[in-house]
């Protein structure tokens, strides 16, 4: 008998990244020396007095259900430090803390898309944006942005995405993939024409919000025009090195912060008591593991960047923050290697694990075939030996 799947199931794409992390541990188990560039995690350790705080929670007996939007205590500290941080004023019934930011996300769009309902994307965008949109039954609408600005949409483009159907419009600052950072002038000339549209909603992925290397990190949220239809993701994965604690939040106005409460509470309830108590501690003390390791993923991005200058036929920006690079590859395209031809950034991903045991991931999954993305949260000793390999290898194409 055969297993008759949801169509909504056969609709969806595996992530790419954790597929070539997939294929990268594969390869790594036959004792190949693979360096694995193509997941999203710092590679520090969760700061040791956050950890003594998931200790001393179970010391002291948080080991029960939670509230289905979290603490009230964590949502007060996140409150606060939207205030401290930010200068954005949300109560705590305001604010739902999910099981990483990535439901958070997820709860947000299935909250507010209805079936037909368009979703403007600006690409390159992170892999699971348009997928949600699919659960959703929704359709994404991407506006394309180049390396050339950046990976930044302007104001015009915009405008020229919009229709009677859109709804939401969804981005991250700093991105995923691109590391792009909109300045506040920037995101300023978008809000002109959403003020022209009220209809549409503003999702905005502030996940690597402490991971700029410029100026000060700018919400939209700011902006009192829209504030009112903008809905923050956060959480504490990247800033607090808390992969594996799986911890996020939205903030956004009362009757979607309700909406969210009430799907959440179906799905998976209150997210873990022990994490929840971590983050609090994460709020309230010392920031300052956070900004070492946001100089050292500085010195990483100069020490790559500098390196990929010196690939011929490799187009690179300088990100401003995250931790990753998305260089153009397509002048490789049409070159071949013992016989294989690269015909699109999906060959050379692969070509890249196979022969230079580098794993990167093809800019295709990310709205843009003429690029590829790798992270340098990695030692530099791994980052500097990853472009080595890289280069000889794409010095073979021919």
């Amino acid at each position: 008998m055969s297993i008759q799947l949801a169509d909504r199931i056969n609709r969806l794409e595996e992530s790419a990244t954790l597929l070539m992390s997939k294929k990268s541990r594969e390869l790594a188990s036959q004792g190949i020396d693979v360096i694995n560039l193509s997941l999203g995690e710092p590679d520090f350790t969760t700061p040791k007095h956050i950890c003594d705080a998931a200790k001393n929670a179970l010391d002291q007996g948080y080991t029960y259900y939670t509230p289905v939007a979290g603490y009230l205590d964590l949502r007060q500290a996140i409150s606060a430090k939207l205030k401290r941080e930010n200068d954005l004023d949300y109560s705590a019934d305001q604010i739902v803390v999910s099981t990483g930011a990535k439901q958070s996300l997820s709860n947000t769009i299935l909250a507010l898309i209805n079936p037909g309902d368009e979703v403007i994307i600006p690409t390159p965008y992170w892999v699971s944006y348009s997928e949600m949109v699919k659960m959703a039954e929704g359709k994404s609408v991407f506006i394309p942005a180049s390396i050339d600005c950046n990976f930044k949409i302007t104001p015009d483009q915009l405008e020229a995405a919009i229709t009677p159907k859109s709804k939401l419009f969804m981005f991250s600052s700093p991105s995923n993939p691109t590391g792009a950072v909109y300045s506040k002038e920037e995101l300023a000339a978008l809000v002109k024409v959403f003020e022209k549209h009220p209809q549409i909603y503003i999702l905005s992925d502030e996940i690597y919000e402490h991971i700029n290397f410029g100026s000060k990190h700018a919400s939209i949220a700011s902006f009192e025009s829209v504030k009112d239809r903008v809905i923050i993701i956060n959480g504490f994965s990247k800033g607090f090195a808390m992969t594996g604690w799986r911890l996020g939040y939205m903030a956004a106005p009362k009757a979607i912060a309700a909406a969210c409460d009430k799907l959440q509470g179906q799905v998976t309830s209150g997210t873990c008591s022990i994490a929840q108590r971590a983050a609090l501690t994460a709020l309230t003390t010392d920031m300052e593991p956070t900004y070492e390791m946001r100089e050292a993923f500085r010195k990483r991005r100069d020490i790559v960047y500098n390196l990929l200058k010196e690939m011929n036929g490799v187009k690179a920006n300088l990100p401003d923050g995250a931790f990753y690079f998305f260089p153009d590859v397509s002048s490789f395209f049409g070159k071949s290697y013992n016989g294989k031809v690269v015909k699109n950034a999906d060959d050379l991903s692969i070509m890249l694990l196979t022969e230079a045991h580098v794993s990167t991931v093809s800019g295709e999954s990310f709205g843009d075939p003429n690029s590829i993305r790798f992270s340098y949260a990695a030692s530099e000793t791994k980052l500097i030996e990853a472009m080595k390999r890289i280069a000889a290898f794409l010095n073979e194409l021919k």
